[in-house]
């Protein structure tokens, strides 16, 4: 069959290759693949910057945001063929440290988690593959050609799980979130967001097109102003964050109302660095029972939330956050950004996706 494998840490290696057929083992499910999301973190593996191939391996599989057709499914296993499902990405380290022995492995404490298309086990971009049945998701049908979107949609599950269990330590009723960027974590975000009945906000530096009217089909408002002055007017109670932009971090951690909560889902790149008053910040952060948190990952609950909201989503809204569709052998151009990209997807010639 053919995969899109990549050699980690060498530039230029991205490539569609023949390898041989998955063979599922116990437990495993054998799945057509229809699509995988081209996300931050493939660009990094792409251009040689991150991932670890299988031990004993020098290729990878990539893509990590998947959507898939059951092709066979173990007796009991909960699945049966022409399911539509996604992979979970990460796995338990083998210790395992205890965060990973309560399920909880993306919080793992000692690093040793592996991840599909990304740490030492092939991916999702493939024609077929296998996933234990454990970390399968099972998909509502109405999702086939948006189920790629499963992935990062965890991964804002996560985060607003991560505010939730935050504001839990005291009284908590926030009425205004504030989500920075509006690619397609900020947006999700901005969902999931908009589906608590909050007053979403939503900020980005493109003043017209696509972004602009997916907010406000939320229901949300959209703002392309600067960061200090939308955050200080708002005074949200949640902010998002999710460009990885260092200004708009700060100018969101100086700004919320008090008691206000700042989580960080974007990953800055190294190598810029920013004036900041940190005494002041400080100040503010204390005296206002402010809590600035990190959140990656997901785990399997964040994985069923994610599932539950985009079932219960308008899938015509979710349809138009994918603005291109390329076929495997055409990888390169789902590599390419163009200026009214939200996300590309790569077909895998499994079906409709």
């Amino acid at each position: 069959m053919r995969a899109l494998t990549v050699i980690p840490l060498q530039e230029g290696s991205l490539a569609v290759c023949d390898v041989p057929d998955p063979q599922p083992g116990d437990g495993e499910l054998l799945v057509d693949g229809l699509a995988v999301g081209v996300c931050g973190t493939d660009k990094e593996i792409a251009a040689g910057e991150y991932g670890w191939a299988p031990p004993g391996r020098d290729r990878l599989v990539i893509g990590h945001e998947s959507l898939g057709r059951v092709r066979t499914a173990p007796a009991g296993s909960g699945f049966t063929a022409g399911d539509l499902v996604v992979g979970v990405v990460r796995r338990p380290d083998p210790v395992p440290c205890g965060a990973c022995a309560h399920a909880q492995f993306d919080m793992c404490r000692n690093g040793r988690y592996t991840e599909r298309g990304i740490k030492e086990l092939d991916g999702y971009a493939s024609q077929s593959w296998t996933v234990q049945a454990g970390y399968a998701v099972k998909l509502d049908p109405r999702l086939a050609d948006v189920g790629m979107l499963l992935e990062p949609t965890s991964v804002v599950a996560k985060a607003w799980d991560e505010v939730d269990k935050v504001g839990a330590r005291a009284w908590y009723e926030p009425r205004t979130a504030l989500v920075t960027g509006a690619g397609p974590i900020g947006l999700l975000a901005a969902l999931l967001g908009a589906r608590r009945g909050l007053d979403v906000h939503v900020l980005d530096r493109v003043t017209d097109g696509l972004k602009p009217r997916l907010v406000r089909d939320l229901g949300a408002t959209y703002h392309s102003g600067s960061a200090g002055d939308v955050a200080a007017k708002l005074r949200p109670d949640v902010v998002i964050e999710a460009t990885g932009a260092g200004p708009v971090i700060f100018a969101a951690m100086a700004n919320t109302a008090p008691y206000g909560i700042v989580c960080l889902t974007g990953v800055s790149s190294a190598g810029h660095t920013l004036s900041v008053d940190a005494g002041r910040l400080n100040r503010d952060i204390v005296l206002e029972n402010d809590v600035v948190i990190g959140s990656v990952n997901a785990n399997l609950t964040h994985y069923a939330a994610a599932a539950d909201a985009l079932a219960e989503a308008d899938t015509g809204w979710l349809e138009r956050l994918i603005t291109r569709r390329v076929p495997l052998e055409q990888f390169a151009d789902a590599f390419t950004a163009r200026d009214d990209d939200v996300k590309v997807v790569i077909t895998l010639g499994g079906g409709a996706a």
